[in-house]
């Protein structure tokens, strides 16, 4: 059994007098899309999202979020110099050029995997990491089954076409949030608009960078069978918006295609931050254990995506378990925070024992079960 707990919280940043009325989202030319929210997670626009498609070169994110992972758990630094085999040199495609029998510096790389859209970059890494392009295809699908990619499989660090090579916009999309969030020292690399290498300067592949002062990333692909591709990550103020485009015509109709995504996302809506990860947000009753009350919190921030406009109170019910006993760990679930305005439920959050609560001796689980008892008895 549960009981519940009402808090209401006043929308009180930059209302305007009268409710905007949000249109229909764009139709685009392409075969699947999608747009989120990139910190609550709220999905605004979707097309086909879960469609298993090829993705290209859009498949170098995840190449050089493992190489960045690897590199933050101290596998790697900017500076290691990586071996350019001969498969690497003779990649066919986009190319950084680098040249079989050298060595490049790691930093060097991933600005050829990500600006540059080298596919000698991307197996140079993938063989430095994984010893072989096929052990790091492996890498690449506990990566995405860790993040919850459920429709992609990898057999490549490029996006070579292959018949079991694929992912959905959605899956590229959660990519496309973990390299925001998780490695945010890096990622100003995406950004970049030029990188020049071997005396060969080459431009981002990313038209949007040139276009909309907000985005700051992510990856172009194309192939025949795939058509042309993008993930792109904009930011204005405190809001953050992914949208990924697959299948559209040329180069220029991926850019507007995005575009009208991104445009429609900040013009309609707005993303406020409601509570703090680790907050306490009350206390509830513990029975047979050493303390009497435990603090409960969230796991994370709890950020809201809604319409730009939407005026009035929401509410947050704490729905918590009526008895709950110990030992309680720290961490463990214990009830839900759930989002409401006018009955309709906005968001639900697991709330967590933001300490543990040992269970008492045996004289104290004695009293605890009498007064227990009672509890229930007299409700």
């Amino acid at each position: 059994m549960r009981y519940l707990v009402s808090l209401c919280l006043m929308l009180v940043s930059g209302w305007s007098a009268a409710a905007v009325i949000v249109p229909r989202a764009p139709e685009l030319d392409a075969s699947a899309y999608i747009l989120l929210d990139a910190s609550s997670g709220k999905v605004l626009v979707e097309h086909n999202a879960d469609q298993r498609v090829p993705p290209a070169s859009i498949t170098k994110l995840m190449t050089s979020y493992i190489a960045i992972d690897e590199m933050n758990h101290g596998k790697a630094t900017d500076d290691t110099l990586v071996p350019i085999s001969v498969k690497a040199w003779q990649m066919e495609g986009s190319k950084m050029y680098v040249r079989e029998g050298t060595e490049v510096p790691m930093i060097d790389l991933l600005r050829g995997i990500i600006i540059q859209s080298g596919n000698d970059a991307s197996v140079a890494v993938a063989e430095y990491f994984a010893g072989s392009e096929d052990a790091f295809a492996d890498w690449m699908n506990l990566y995405a089954e860790r993040m919850g990619m459920k429709n992609s499989h990898f057999e490549n660090a490029t996006g070579w076409p292959s018949e079991q090579h694929y992912s959905t916009a959605r899956d590229i999309a959660t990519l496309s949030v973990h390299i925001v969030n998780d490695h945010p020292a890096y990622y100003p690399l995406y950004s970049e608009k030029y990188f020049e290498y071997n005396n060969i300067r080459q431009p981002n592949r990313n038209r949007l960078l040139w276009r909309d002062s907000a985005v700051d990333g992510l990856k172009t692909g194309h192939t025949e069978e795939a058509g042309f591709c993008l993930a792109a990550s904009a930011k204005r103020d405190d809001m953050r918006l992914v949208a990924v485009v697959m299948g559209t015509r040329s180069d220029t109709a991926r850019a507007q295609e995005t575009q009208k995504l991104l445009s429609y996302g900040f013009r309609y809506f707005e993303t406020h931050k409601l509570r703090n990860g680790g907050e306490v947000l009350g206390q509830h009753r513990v029975w047979l254990g050493t303390s009497s009350k435990v603090d409960v919190g969230l796991t994370s921030d709890l950020n809201l995506t809604i319409p730009r406009g939407m005026q009035g109170e929401l509410s947050m019910d704490i729905e918590m378990e009526e008895y709950p006993l110990a030992p309680i760990a720290q961490g463990q679930e214990i009830g839900k925070l759930v989002v409401r305005k006018d009955g309709e439920v906005l968001d639900t959050r697991p709330l967590i024992a933001l300490t543990a609560v040992e269970e008492s001796g045996f004289i104290g689980r004695m009293i605890g079960h009498i007064q227990l008892f009672l509890a229930r008895l007299f409700g």
